[in-house]
């Protein structure tokens, strides 16, 4: 089994070491790619020549905040998903937006998961060590 690499992109600073903290909590030991803007993610994901090919052989799962500065998540999840070598990778919606037409979008686009952060950090807390605990279970594609 290859290592998976989660990609956080996520632009508030005190979330992202939230989610990192509590899926370490959770035993999940992956290596974890932080982006605070949808330019250097998809930068990451696509590669300079913008094909993709870069995450061709990577085993990626995305985790996306739907409000960056300079583009929204939904932006990013159709790039993702209509790109040939991204499109398996399982994406994950972590946004604080619980807008019945926005997760029905992003349904819509590929996302696999829309989790909504509760607005206490117990609650936030709790939320993201049990996606820890899913992602020490789930299989992800290779991208090919």
């Amino acid at each position: 089994m290859h290592p998976v690499c989660i990609v956080m992109i996520e632009d508030d600073e005190g979330h992202a070491r939230l989610i990192e903290r509590n899926i370490r909590r959770a035993g999940v030991n992956n290596d974890i790619v932080p982006f605070r803007n949808g330019t250097d993610a998809l930068a990451y994901l696509f590669g300079p020549d913008g094909t993709g090919e870069v995450s061709a052989r990577r085993h990626l799962l995305i985790l996306l905040d739907l409000n960056l500065p300079d583009m929204t998540g939904i932006d990013i999840l159709e790039r993702i998903k209509a790109n040939p070598h991204t499109k398996r990778s399982p994406v994950v919606v972590l946004t604080t937006t619980d807008d019945a037409r926005e997760i029905q979008r992003c349904y819509d686009l590929g996302a696999n998961v829309y989790i909504t952060k509760p607005v206490n950090y117990e609650g936030f807390s709790h939320a993201i060590r049990q996606l820890g605990l899913f992602f020490s279970v789930m299989q992800v594609p290779e991208n090919s």
